[in-house]
């Protein structure tokens, strides 16, 4: 079953609705960041396919783990890089971008120190910013297909996990070290940050917390 909704989950990505919602939250991103004409942003953990959906004349690096890209370098109005979304401080000096943007990321960069980290390093690369997580209350948990996964018990979740580990080993340490966190947690970490709660059959599906762009 599990082999199935992995499929799935990644096809609904590119496709109908999975493609449509995320195209409305990038026009949600545009309205509260309001990034400059021209802006200069840095996408971590960056998914290509959401920038090309829109018109628009930024510079977008895309940063994400070693392996990721087939080829790296500037091609057009992006660039592909490697690194560590948790210190990219030998990459880029502080200030280097307009924008940071991250969708769906900082739940998969570790424990609670690297989310310190990754959030410290949003802080540091731009003056405005979005940082996206899926809400624990949204029904069906995206990573899983499982019903309130997040909210069972630490022993069943183990023992889904074991069930899932043999037929996608990759898939299920993904699923291991996913962290997710609360908007108390998102607050803490962007304490300068707006909160906004992104609402799908009026239940909540995931939120971000974003710092808008201002010029000096």
């Amino acid at each position: 079953m599990h082999v199935t909704y992995a499929k799935v989950s990644e096809w609904a990505k590119h496709n109908s609705f999975g493609k449509t919602w995320r195209l409305e939250r990038m026009k949600q991103f545009l309205a509260l960041v309001k990034p400059p004409v021209g802006a200069k942003i840095i996408d971590l953990g960056g998914h290509l396919p959401m920038w090309q959906w829109f018109d628009h004349d930024f510079e977008v690096t895309l940063v994400n783990l070693p392996g990721s890209y087939k080829s790296t370098g500037k091609f057009g109005q992006y660039t592909f890089m490697e690194g560590d979304a948790t210190n990219l401080s030998e990459n880029f000096a502080d200030k280097s971008f307009d924008v940071v943007f991250s969708n769906s990321v900082i739940e998969h960069v570790g424990d609670e120190s690297k989310q310190v980290d990754f959030a410290s390093e949003v802080i540091r690369l731009a003056k405005g910013y979005w940082v996206q997580t899926p809400s624990n209350y949204w029904p069906i948990e995206p990573h899983t297909g499982v019903i309130g996964y997040w909210l069972l018990p630490k022993f069943v979740q183990e023992n889904l996990q074991k069930s899932w580990e043999k037929e996608l080993p990759v898939w299920t340490e993904m699923v291991k070290s996913t962290t997710v966190l609360s908007k108390k947690r998102m607050r803490e970490l962007f304490p300068d940050s707006k909160l906004y709660v992104e609402r799908k059959f009026l239940l909540e599906k995931s939120y971000a917390t974003y710092k808008p762009f201002e010029a000096e």
